[in-house]
């Protein structure tokens, strides 16, 4: 091997990782928007304005 393919190639293997770092660095800028996204849904959602006996709502009938 020749110095000029040694040179290529760590040329090649150098941008191959920065393009990886890069896509990191993108999925996860993507990760964190879902993140604040659900969370802002989560909030939206309305609280229970019926009050319920403390007795209803606690069992799953399975046997339907």
């Amino acid at each position: 091997m020749d110095v000029n393919g040694i040179a290529s190639l760590a040329t090649s293997f150098s941008e191959s990782q920065n393009a990886n770092q890069i896509q990191v660095a993108v999925l996860k800028k993507a990760l964190d928007a879902q993140a604040s996204s659900a969370a802002q849904l989560i909030q939206a959602l309305p609280q229970s304005a019926v009050n319920l006996p403390d007795h209803l709502g606690k069992n799953v009938n399975t046997s339907a």
